[in-house]
């Protein structure tokens, strides 16, 4: 890290603190030339790279407005898209690596999305992985029942 003042090219770090949930750190450091210190902030950067191979910085933001189409007329709110979006991060930054697949991004959408809104999950669904006939809908919504029933049901006065 150089000096922004006197461009010396070492410096010590005199503090760090975790923020952002553990994914950003601020450091205070202290150049040994001129005495001067200054902040630096680092952040673990989590590419996304794309069918046409280009690589982009991922984004909770591209999350929520995919998201968001499968849901409009749903009874689904922006902060439970942001704990989506969330939960989407968190799923592929615990993959442990720098670079993924848009596919993947995809994959680790389906099962929040699932569970917060199923109608929502089907209109993602058939257009992420290509729906083509009612049959893959049907298989769908199969699937879906089977682990609905598979579910114990809540108490009586829970519903």
């Amino acid at each position: 890290m150089h000096c922004p003042f006197c461009r010396h090219t070492d410096s010590r770090v005199v503090d760090s603190r975790v923020q952002e949930e553990g994914t950003v750190i601020r450091r205070r450091r202290q150049c040994p030339e001129c005495g001067r210190r200054f902040g630096t902030v680092e952040t673990a950067t989590l590419s996304v790279i794309k069918r046409s191979g280009v690589t982009e910085p991922f984004s909770r933001d591209k999350v929520i407005t995919g998201v968001r189409k499968a849901c409009q007329g749903r009874p689904v709110t922006d902060d439970q898209l942001q704990v989506l979006a969330q939960q989407v991060e968190e799923t592929i930054r615990s993959q442990g690596q720098a670079e993924v697949d848009a596919h993947e991004v995809g994959l680790a959408i389906l099962e929040p999305l699932r569970c917060l809104d199923e109608v929502a999950y089907l209109r993602f669904a058939s257009v992420y992985q290509a729906f083509d006939s009612l049959e893959d809908f049907e298989q769908a919504i199969t699937l879906l029942r089977t682990e609905q029933d598979a579910q114990p049901a809540p108490p009586a006065g829970m519903r």
